[in-house]
């Protein structure tokens, strides 16, 4: 295998996606490298979470291909492919009659490991996203904030050490100091675990904080793919639009 195969996690090779005849994703040609947090930047309906999709198998490309770590999609059992991916949405999407520590250890269950395993699995992992187990192991969704539900949502989809994450505006419903909180941790511990990561979001100022590079999509297709940096000095039109926003927001405050 070539080197940059060796670095690439997922690949697009000139990807549609259509649904009841209407085109959501046209010729999307897309890599994201191992060890890379690529944010997916775009109003709604502009095929950011179909790209997700696309990459866990819960839609398949009407053409072209997606692979995972050099395997096609439709080559990868849809179970298995799903146990090599961390999915992270708003809330958590937590199971709301299973504990904290159940649904944290979920995927290592399905996967078989033992008991004792999963419980040090999910003592490590409510640690680490800043929840002390002896206190919220046991409790329930509904007796968490929105803040602690979404760090528990992170810790699942770290349970099993998958080499991806993928992350649908996963602080779109906190309030801001929060939110901002957040950010700033997940950055953190990518960095520090080494994960790669696919991020969607319509906050701009999020793309900034969080991207090693941003992908801006419009009406289904890839506009243009910077990093923060080389995004903020872009003379692209929906480049500056999004940039005029944070403008804005700066002379509110």
């Amino acid at each position: 295998m070539n080197d940059v195969a060796d670095k690439a996690l997922v690949e697009f090779h000139n990807v549609s996606f259509s649904l009841s005849g209407t085109n959501i994703i046209t010729d999307l040609n897309l890599t994201v490298e191992r060890g890379e947090t690529l944010v997916l930047l775009g109003e709604s309906g502009c095929g950011k979470t179909t790209t997700l999709k696309l990459v866990n198998r819960l839609f398949e490309p009407s053409g072209g291909e997606v692979r995972v770590e050099g395997k096609t999609t439709t080559s990868w059992d849809p179970i298995i492919l799903r146990r090599r991916i961390g999915y992270v949405i708003q809330e958590g999407g937590l199971f709301p009659h299973f504990t904290i520590a159940r649904n944290v250890g979920l995927v290592p269950a399905l996967a078989g490991w033992e008991p004792k395993r999963i419980n040090e699995r999910v003592r490590e992992l409510l640690s680490l996203v800043g929840l002390d187990p002896d206190r919220f192991a046991e409790r329930y969704p509904r007796e968490l904030s929105g803040g602690q539900r979404q760090r528990v949502g992170v810790a699942r989809a770290l349970a099993a050490d998958p080499p991806l994450l993928l992350l649908d505006e996963p602080f779109g419903a906190l309030d801001p100091l929060t939110r901002a909180s957040l950010q700033r941790e997940f950055a953190d511990l990518t960095t520090r675990l080494g994960k790669t990561a696919i991020l969607v979001t319509h906050d701009v100022r999020e793309a900034l904080i969080l991207a090693s590079r941003i992908g801006l999509m419009h009406k289904g297709r890839l506009l243009l793919l910077e990093t923060p940096e080389q995004f903020l000095v872009s003379d692209h039109s929906q480049v500056r639009a999004y940039l005029e926003t944070l403008e804005l927001k700066g002379g509110d405050q």
